[in-house]
């Protein structure tokens, strides 16, 4: 594990998918989902290459067709990390065999978290190792406990979000289904429940903002996170439950469509990245107590 720490805020990060472990502010409330698996495992998943499900768990490239699980195989993978201050920590993950049965390109791709007063920024890096365009999506998946304080419930809290969002629906088998419609919000805000997630993710593709802030009108703790350059956020807990936490999800590209199996060449929203060029994308999360 690395930690990072400021005056502000403690940062636990694993190398197993360059994966959030806990983010505690100064004295000491752990804002970051604790990985019950009575409701999900995981704390805050990194997607690469892909974000959510595709049809049959499969796609094509170059006509050849590959089998890869949901959200790809970073969350999976064991990185390489190396810590680059108090505040600062790099984790990488180069192609290999495994990565090359599900998925045939050569690449580096790193995780990179820095502290910043009281706001964790995270940035996805790519460099494409290999002498073909590759192509990938990829995504968060932060969970965040709620509620952050004694004495409120999770119907106490709202997700606030600036701007105008359109909802994609999902199909039964939570592949994209080809429709959408309009999402609308109470001043601006979506007061939670538990039943809203019966159906899986909130999948919003956002078209007047790219800041979305969890909160409640009865306590001073909130999460807000910023994904300037991802235009879709997805929301969720597990289905069906009670479970006492969301996460809040900024991806750059959507799961595969219902009754598509996709190449990853028309594929929308993919990057496209020539043999020796670098992406990047950067997002946060800022935490106020």
């Amino acid at each position: 594990m690395i930690t990072l720490t400021n005056k502000t805020l403690t940062v636990v990060i694993s190398p197993l998918g360059a994966e959030l472990q806990s983010i505690k502010s100064a004295d000491g409330t752990e804002y970051l989902w604790q990985g019950d698996p009575t409701f999900w495992k995981s704390r805050a998943t990194n997607l690469f290459p892909v974000v959510g499900r595709l049809q049959g768990q499969s796609y094509t490239v170059a006509g050849e067709k590959y089998d890869i699980g949901i959200h790809g195989f970073l969350r999976h993978a064991q990185t390489q990390p190396r810590q680059l201050s108090d505040t600062e920590a790099l984790f990488e993950l180069e192609d290999n065999e495994d990565t090359r049965k599900q998925y045939p390109f050569s690449f580096v791709a790193g995780v990179q978290y820095r502290l910043e007063d009281s706001t964790l920024h995270i940035a996805y890096r790519v460099h494409n190792s290999g002498d073909s365009m590759m192509y990938f999506g990829l995504g968060g998946h932060p969970g965040f406990n709620i509620p952050l304080e004694k004495g409120l419930a999770f119907e106490d809290y709202m997700l606030c979000l600036d701007g105008a969002s359109q909802r994609l629906l999902l199909s039964p088998s939570y592949l994209m289904s080809w429709q959408s419609e309009p999402f609308p919000l109470k001043d601006g805000c979506l007061p939670l429940r538990h039943d809203l997630f019966d159906d899986d993710a909130i999948v919003l593709k956002r078209t007047g903002g790219t800041r979305a802030t969890l909160r409640s009108l009865k306590g001073t703790r909130s999460v807000t996170l910023d994904h300037p350059h991802m235009p879709y956020l997805g929301i969720w807990h597990k289905p069906h439950s009670q479970a006492p936490f969301v996460c809040l999800e900024p991806w750059l590209s959507l799961p595969g469509r219902d009754g598509v199996t996709e190449a990853l060449e028309t594929q929308p929203d993919l990057v496209h990245l020539a043999p020796g060029k670098d992406y990047a994308n950067h997002w946060s999360i800022t935490i106020a107590q």
